[in-house]
């Protein structure tokens, strides 16, 4: 068997910082009770929102969805609830095809 050449403290220093001990899930209503940059500031902290919308996603996501976009996050609309992911974060709809 020939021998393998594995840098595990390359491996190791890569993963430090990955381990998704800050990530977070945060479940809300969206009602427009919140302000807008409440949740701008979640996104920014790396938190996934999960949003039960009550009322019309349009009106009560646009003091927000346009930032989102433009910082290169994620927004969709799926079953009456709104997922709201930062940067880095891919939802992925493939199997809802």
């Amino acid at each position: 068997m020939g021998e393998f050449d594995l840098d595990l403290q390359a491996v190791e220093d890569k993963l430090d910082g990955t381990d998704g001990g800050d990530a977070r899930i945060v479940l809300d209503i969206l009602d427009g009770t919140t302000d807008d940059e409440e949740w701008l500031e979640l996104i920014d902290q790396g938190a996934v929102l999960v949003l039960n919308v009550e009322g019309d996603v349009n009106e009560l996501a646009a003091g927000f969805a346009r930032e989102i976009r433009d910082m290169e996050g994620e927004l969709v609309h799926f079953r009456g609830f709104l997922i709201v992911a930062p940067p880095g974060v891919m939802v992925d709809t493939d199997r809802l095809n």
